[in-house]
């Protein structure tokens, strides 16, 4: 019965900023591992940061450097904090949280757009 809510999302320019949330919620819930994934229009889902429990993070390539994954473990809430955006960024977004249980989850996802 976890549930992820995600926002954050929407349109903006080529070299901007924007910040996405997601906050999970459930009785009694552990979580271990949260991670935010990206899916562009024709392409596979793709793994863009990951942060364990104690706050150890993984970062794809591609936005090394630009992103930031962070997570507030009291309000079961993690953030990706993106800058420098680049049209390639453009896709859906979703958060992915992992219980110590082995429980996963999905959010319902967001767009990111950047265009001029």
């Amino acid at each position: 019965q976890v549930q992820l809510a995600q926002s954050g999302g929407g349109l903006v320019q080529p070299g901007g900023s924007l910040r996405l949330s997601c906050a999970a919620s459930g009785s009694g819930i552990s979580i271990n591992t949260m991670a935010w994934y990206r899916q562009a229009p024709g392409k596979q889902r793709e793994l863009v940061a990951n942060i364990d429990t104690f706050g150890s993070t993984d970062y794809s390539n591609s936005v090394k450097g630009r992103f930031t994954i962070s997570r507030d473990n009291a309000k079961n809430t993690m953030y990706l904090q993106m800058t420098s955006l680049k049209v390639e960024d453009t896709a859906v977004y979703y958060c992915r949280v992992i219980s110590t249980t082995g429980g996963r989850w999905w959010g319902q996802g967001t767009q990111v757009t950047v265009s001029s």
